[in-house]
């Protein structure tokens, strides 16, 4: 009896875009980490500990100081969020 295998592949195309839209990640950051991320963020004293919500692709989508109001901001856009580490 002849054996059948299924691999599921992925265009790296298709994995840029997975999640697009729909899902987000919360990060906690230090101000130092974040000029590169958040374009045109104003001077912050340095080791500042703020929480960040980013779009599936990396792309910021706000800041906050509490963890809750990051994790809000994703349900107010309709988006999941998810852990990462």
């Amino acid at each position: 009896m002849a054996t059948i295998e299924f691999r599921n592949s992925i265009t790296q195309a298709e994995l840029a875009t997975l999640g697009e839209g729909s899902v987000a990640y919360v990060r906690e950051m230090e101000s130092d980490d974040l000029k590169g991320k958040f374009p045109g963020l104003p001077e912050i004293a340095p080791g500042t500990k703020l929480w960040a919500l980013f779009a599936a692709n990396g792309q910021p989508i706000l800041l906050s100081d509490q963890r809750e109001r990051a994790i809000a901001g994703a349900f107010a856009n309709d988006l999941v969020t998810v852990a990462i580490h």
